[in-house]
């Protein structure tokens, strides 16, 4: 009922004709120009748009509390790894005492155990939906046009290779190592590592990574 209120909070805001510059082309902003257009192929309703808006603040917050929690556990299950992020967070922010966004910029080994802990346990490991746009054939399954298709981020047919050893030594193993001399990223070009997706369906949060 509260995050109800607080997208209805906002969406009042944003048809203010005196709101600020700042609201100006946001995710909101731009569901309100369709609903007044009446250009998508459906009634975009006040309802509808709140509904778009707690998709968007959940997929934000509970995907990142997930890798948060899987990354802190792998770490207490292996010492040795937190002992050297730990150095590493200390050498890098010295007597500062707070870590800002630029400072992990400078931390190679921290950012190896992100993707190491992504690559493990992606947060949505099952990507969104697709549909088929022609007939083709799966194992032996033939799969007609227009069907919605469900993939799994370690499907290897579909080259999503999280965990194939031909690609990972010891793939089961959390070994954040791994990425300290590599060019593999998770920004949707390497086939390898893809907890956000990839192309036209990958997650848009994925611009908050640098």
């Amino acid at each position: 009922m509260d995050l109800d209120e607080f997208n209805e909070e906002l969406i009042e805001q944003h048809l203010n004709p005196n709101r600020p510059k700042s609201m100006e082309g946001d995710i909101i902003d731009i569901l309100l120009q369709l609903r007044k257009e009446k250009s998508t192929p459906i009634d975009l309703t006040l309802d509808n748009i709140k509904a778009i808006l707690m998709n968007v603040f959940v997929a934000g917050t509970d995907t990142s509390a997930i890798t948060v929690i899987w990354a802190m556990t792998t770490l207490i299950k292996n010492p040795t790894v937190m002992k050297k992020v730990q150095e590493e967070i200390r050498k890098s922010i010295g007597n500062k005492g707070i870590v800002n966004e630029d400072d992990v910029q400078n931390m190679s080994y921290l950012r190896a155990v992100i993707k190491e802990t992504l690559r493990l346990y992606p947060p949505a490991p099952l990507l969104l939906p697709r549909e088929s746009m022609e007939k083709f054939v799966l194992e032996g399954y033939e799969i007609p046009p227009k069907t919605i298709v469900q993939l799994h981020s370690y499907c290897q047919e579909n080259q999503w290779k999280n965990l194939d050893p031909e690609i990972w030594d010891n793939p089961e193993e959390f070994i954040p190592e791994r990425f300290l001399n590599s060019n593999i990223d998770f920004k949707g070009q390497d086939f390898e590592l893809l907890p956000f997706g990839a192309g036209r369906r990958g997650c848009p949060g994925i611009v908050l990574f640098k």
